[in-house]
């Protein structure tokens, strides 16, 4: 068999053909997201970096105590990202704004997991032990955990983290939203209750998104124009407002679209039938096989023929 030019491209055309058909009787993508879950909204023209949010989250979670006090300003001169041991942390950033004094002034940041509407952990999570709840907690369930660590890998925001020290019962370490204590009546995360300068509100999101744009609209001089988390990824139930760009502290500058639906399109594409994986291969066997015939052909007729 010849694989010539025009041979090729046939066998190519029916390869995505056979891919459109099936997509086309795949179930579209569906949002998964609670239509009004929990959040927080954390202004960061209010935050002074005083670290309390990082006390009580060590606190409510009983996390191991930092090798330096939470006092300790002299912190904040180096960056830092949350890990096994630490759930949140507060970054110090000079973004470029000056006082009357001609000194700069710091934006402090508070990065924590953003529990994400559609969460691409949850997604790539093969033992279903992360889940998204309907109060808006990005939830784990160590029981279901086989430490692939694929979340890891997915999420935009790089926030879980791993004991690696725990060679035995090792763990997937995150933000928990805590859980346990939003899910009573009036119950709120730790670090949102002893802020000392309200910089985080926590309640309903569609009732935060409300406020920030409030806040936004009412004070223009001291915002910029955006909520960070209301699109990004399919929405966050963690959100910022800011009165500096983003991009200028340490925010990545991420789709609008959520992180699951290309991803679960795909699969939901190839594998929606049983039959799917094996037409799939079949067809790419095909090319193969033309390819080799086509080889072998070349070959006898370069030696004058069979004998």
């Amino acid at each position: 068999m010849e694989l010539s030019r025009r041979n090729f491209f046939k066998i190519l055309g029916v390869t995505g053909a056979s891919v459109v058909a099936v997509k086309g009787k795949a179930r579209a993508w569906e949002s998964k997201a609670p239509p009004d879950p929990f959040g927080c909204l954390v202004d960061l023209t209010r935050c002074i970096g005083c670290r309390k949010c990082e006390q009580a989250c060590n606190d409510v979670n009983a996390l191991p105590k930092p090798d330096r006090s939470f006092d300790d300003l002299t912190i904040l001169d180096t960056k830092r990202r949350p890990d096994e041991k630490t759930f949140t942390i507060v970054n110090r950033y000079y973004p470029g704004k000056i006082d009357e004094r001609d000194q700069l002034i710091p934006t402090f940041v508070k990065i924590q997991c953003m529990h994400c509407q559609d969460p691409a952990c949850v997604s790539a999570c093969i033992a279903g032990a992360l889940t998204k709840k309907e109060n808006g907690t990005v939830h784990y369930n160590v029981s279901k955990c086989i430490g692939c660590r694929y979340c890891m890998v997915a999420c935009p925001f790089e926030i879980p983290a791993y004991e690696y020290f725990n060679p035995i019962t090792p763990k997937v370490m995150k933000c928990t939203f805590c859980f346990d204590r939003i899910s009573k009546e009036g119950g709120q995360p730790g670090c949102a209750t002893i802020c000392p300068v309200e910089a985080i509100t926590f309640g309903k999101r569609n009732t935060l998104l409300k406020l920030a744009k409030k806040r936004i609209k009412e004070n223009p001089a001291d915002y910029i124009d955006q909520i960070y988390g209301e699109n990004e990824v399919g929405g966050t139930s963690w959100m910022y407002i800011s009165g500096v760009p983003f991009e200028k502290i340490g925010f990545n500058k991420l789709p609008s679209e959520p992180m699951p639906k290309l991803s679960e399109t795909v699969q939901h594409s190839l594998f929606s039938y049983l039959w799917s994986p094996i037409a799939l291969y079949g067809i790419l066997g095909g090319i193969m096989w033309a390819f080799r015939n086509n080889g072998d052909n070349t070959e006898i007729e370069n030696n004058g023929g069979a004998r």
